[in-house]
């Protein structure tokens, strides 16, 4: 990411109030033994920082385009323009948009206001809540201004050989970012409009949802779209629209959400450094050099390296470039290499602290460190299920040569090579640093001492410590860097799943589950088959869907259905990641493809390819899960954890 970008101030405010969100747990936890109360209201301060973060971390997203889309249609006409017409359109349509959230959430900040309710030292908490209608007001300054000078330099339609409008008026530097911004101004103001006047419930549905499905297909931020239909939902009960900013507001202060960016700072730091390459030493050091060594240590360290980023993109970025070379020197084939690097990286959501297993946690009402321990055994079968299925598949190409062994550097050849043992224990000492952060994380959690934000803040800044102080990977630049690339992140993630959320209430409110469990019961009442169309739904939904929309969205409507048939909630959680792995490699929504495509110089279609036999594998691993509870189940159990 540019330099620049790291010294917006949106990028400096959301980076501090991360920064804050790291600090303040750990403060509080020291200051427990010695003070009585410590810092006041430290928790309900890091909920609103996280508010804060998101909101200005999303806000610095979109400053290039960083906010999730599904795509833009306008790139399949074979017009020069086409492109760029449609990106506008849909950028203008989101810009509106987020004028009538503005609206929703200076209703809810006038509302609680009113109330006099005071956040920490006395400040008001209508002051955090403002937060709301200014984030949705930037965020559709910043979409309408992109739409303006989209057209600065390209022709008007209808009128060849005209400048655009900036041009047009000879407009240049300072001038067209005026222009650009009165123009994104006009727009947020007109959906604020719209909101105030409550034209959308008397606005013809075929137009208002044409619209919709117009947005998601120009482009448009899917939080947009996801905000333009539950606003069409609530208008059309007369639910007023500050209920969709309540929605998005009680996400964002969930006690246990603020551990999310916590975990993928730490994942990040880690990434940052030469963490991969100390952990891929060891990892082959451990199951040998050879074909069938280095391809289970490669799927181990993806898994492991995705539960600590947070992220499968990352670990591709992060690992892609190393791990290719070894599965080449290990004579594995090319095509099957990038599909086991590009599968093996979904694995991690299985494994804590991975962001999905704790968005469901939270979703569920499920403690986070039962969850984390239900993980285990999953993520060992999915594995399992990879390399076997890689193995059986693939049989006919294995080499069985025994290559030299690609951790080992250039020695003499008179000197003995140094034994097994020697190698793991040299790899894990070099390694103890991250081998400890695990430990750090689930075991500060698991043992009950802290909560899920005050593990976080532990492991963030551990691993703030180790990459900066101890290992002297990163300096204070890249750490910097890490809390604005986390906030950015996590920020257009916030604005998925605070309006999904909206959408998903309003869903309940309709009885919406009631009805589904109604309709399955009447087709069968058979568990095992409702767990196979169950398996198959996820897997449609993981290929169309965003991840944490998902869970969002499908977890509160799916969950009580699952339970009617006697599926357990922990259960059904594995399930449903499990599932939507397997979306990680499917077209339109499997990022994993993308990233792979960017890091290996591989055109989409090769990538798909390479991925049919890790995602057969995946579906087979999830047909496992399903069949089989007790894998889920056996851990917690052993160690009596609660549900």
């Amino acid at each position: 990411m540019p330099n620049s970008t790291n010294r917006s101030l949106d990028n400096a405010l959301a980076g501090g109030a991360l920064l804050c969100m790291m600090l303040i747990p750990v403060l509080e936890m020291l200051l427990r033994p010695w003070q009585a109360r410590g810092i006041d209201n430290a928790a309900s301060l890091v909920q609103h920082l996280g508010l804060g973060m998101s909101m200005l971390g999303a806000l610095a997203a979109e400053r290039h385009a960083g906010l999730a889309r599904l795509g833009n249609v306008g790139r399949y006409f074979n017009h020069p323009r086409a492109s760029l017409y449609t990106q506008t359109a849909g950028l203008v349509l989101s810009a509106v948009m987020c004028g009538g959230l503005s609206f929703a959430g200076l209703e809810l900040a006038v509302s609680e206001w009113n109330s006099n309710h005071t956040l920490s030292y006395g400040m008001p908490l209508a002051y955090a809540q403002g937060l709301l209608p200014l984030g949705f007001a930037l965020i559709g300054m910043r979409l309408g201004a992109r739409a303006v000078m989209a057209w600065g330099g390209d022709a008007l339609p209808g009128l060849p050989g005209l400048t655009g409008l900036t041009g047009l008026m000879g407009l240049r530097g300072l001038g067209a970012s005026v222009l650009a911004h009165a123009g994104a101004l006009a727009m947020c103001a007109l959906g604020y409009t719209i909101a105030q006047m409550g034209l959308v419930e008397d606005a013809p549905k075929v137009l208002v949802y044409a619209a919709l499905i117009t947005m998601l297909a120009l482009d448009a931020p899917i939080f947009a779209v996801m905000a333009g239909l539950a606003w069409v939902l609530f208008a059309g009960e007369g639910l007023p629209l500050a209920s969709l900013a309540l929605s998005h507001y009680q996400i964002t202060i969930n006690p246990s959400l603020p551990a999310l960016p916590l975990f993928t700072l730490a994942g990040l730091l880690l990434a940052s450094g030469q963490s991969s390459q100390r952990l891929s030493r060891l990892f082959i050091s451990i199951f040998g050099a050879g074909q069938i060594g280095t391809m289970i240590a490669v799927a181990v360290l993806c898994s492991c390296f995705t539960a600590l980023t947070g992220g499968s993109g990352v670990t591709i970025l992060a690992l892609g470039g190393l791990l290719m070379p070894l599965l080449t020197q290990a004579h594995y084939p090319e095509r099957q290499s990038m599909g086991l690097i590009t599968s093996a990286s979904a694995l991690g959501v299985l494994l804590a602290p991975a962001v999905p297993l704790i968005m469901y946690a939270i979703i569920a009402k499920i403690p986070i460190n039962t969850m984390f321990v239900a993980g285990i055994v999953p993520a060992i079968v999915m594995v399992t299920c990879l390399v076997v299925l890689g193995l059986v598949l693939n049989r006919g190409q294995r080499d069985r040569s025994n290559p030299a062994d690609p951790t080992s550097t250039a020695q003499d050849p008179a000197a003995a090579p140094p034994s097994r043992v020697a190698l793991v224990m040299q790899s894990a000492w070099d390694a103890r640093w991250e081998l400890f952060a695990p430990v750090v994380a689930i075991g500060s959690l698991v043992s009950g001492l802290t909560t899920p934000t005050e593990s976080a803040a532990i492991t963030a800044l551990y691993a703030a410590l180790v990459q900066v102080v101890f290992k002297k990977d990163i300096d204070a630049k890249a750490f910097w860097a890490c809390l604005t690339q986390t906030a950015q992140l996590i920020g257009g993630v916030m604005l998925i799943m605070g309006l999904a959320l909206g959408l998903t209430n309003y869903l309940i409110d309709q009885g919406i589950p009631d009805q589904a469990i109604e309709q399955f019961q009447s087709i069968t009442h058979n568990k095992y088959w409702f767990l196979l169309g169950l398996n198959v739904f996820l897997l449609i939904c993981g290929a169309l869907m965003e991840i944490y929309a998902a869970l969002i969205v499908l977890v509160p409507l799916l969950l009580p259905l699952a339970m009617s048939y006697g599926v357990d909630p922990m259960h059904f959680g594995i399930i449903f990641l499990a599932n939507l792995e397997i979306g990680f490699l499917c077209p339109p929504a499997g990022m994993n493809i993308y990233f792979a495509s960017a890091v290996f110089q591989k055109p989409i279609h090769e990538v798909v390819q390479s991925v049919l036999t890790p995602a057969l594998a995946f579906f087979l691993g999830s047909l496992i899960l399903s069949c089989a509870p007790i894998l889920v189940t056996f851990l917690p159990d052993l160690f009596q954890m609660s549900r």
